[in-house]
């Protein structure tokens, strides 16, 4: 074989290679983004939800503080969801509202009415990184998952908790988004989303979420009683526990009113 011949060979050689790596790539993102949007389907037609909840906020030293909450949220048919959180104690938070309005595109809608400010705050795109009343779960992270807003990278199958997980990384399209990347564990016979490890702009594992406590509701919805966010930076976490999940209770959007925010109950 000549120079010549060498020479086409390696180039013909790469090229293959290269349209190889290619499709693959190509494929993994097919795959996370189906196993992205199983998930997303199994969960839908559920109406509406309330539900009451308990915010545990754990310093570094293991200190915690408590916060109870009640939250409704309506499911929005062609776009992401609406909710609303209210704060009932302790007596220095009682009456905070947190409303958000989740978008399939663009930013999302979001306000905090500060009792002791007696007024409503828009949260800017910008701002949404920030932590949310002071806990590891950032306004940002309570908005609903839509999948417009990543694209997507199939990892593989892995052993978790309860047996099989797809793994899947999924890397926001915002670039107000306060992280460069999620990687998700999602278990195979249900498709709930049973582990998120969260990386920061700088690619830095910066918070794991953990949604334990499963239970089954209207013979469809699964949702978890414990989720666990730890910010494996600061050292803090703050758990949510939730109760009292009720289903088709009749909100409709009249019930999420930033207007009303200050009268919210």
């Amino acid at each position: 074989m000549n120079i010549k011949q060498l020479t086409t060979s390696i180039i013909a050689s790469s090229v293959l290679a290269l349209s190889a790596t290619t499709a693959f790539a190509g494929a993994a993102e097919d795959q996370g983004m189906a196993i992205s949007k199983e998930a997303k389907a199994r969960d839908e037609g559920w109406v509406d939800m309330t539900a009451s909840m308990n915010m545990v906020l754990r310093n570094k030293q293991g200190q915690e503080s408590i916060r109870e909450i009640r939250m409704k949220v309506l499911e929005i048919i062609g776009d992401g969801d609406k909710s609303l959180s209210i704060f009932d104690r302790p007596r220095d938070v009682k009456g905070t509202a947190f409303l958000s309005f989740s978008h399939t595109s663009g930013a999302d809608d979001q306000w905090l009415y500060l009792p002791a400010l007696k007024r409503v705050k828009r949260i800017a795109s910008r701002n949404k990184s920030g932590p949310f009343m002071g806990s590891e779960f950032s306004f940002e992270d309570l908005a609903s998952f839509e999948i417009e807003k990543y694209t997507y990278k199939f990892i593989g199958e892995q052993p978790c908790a309860i047996g099989s997980c797809l793994v899947v990384e999924q890397y926001p399209t915002d670039k107000n988004s306060g992280y460069k990347k999620r990687i998700v564990w999602i278990d195979k016979a249900e498709y709930r989303m049973l582990k998120t490890d969260f990386y920061d702009r700088k690619n830095s594992l910066l918070k794991t979420l953990t949604s334990e406590q499963f239970q089954q509701y209207k013979g469809k919805f699964w949702r978890p009683s414990l989720m666990k966010m730890v910010n494996h930076q600061s050292k803090k976490s703050t758990d949510l526990s939730y109760k009292q999940y009720k289903f088709g209770n009749g909100l409709t959007a009249a019930d999420f009113n930033k207007n009303t925010l200050k009268r919210a109950r």
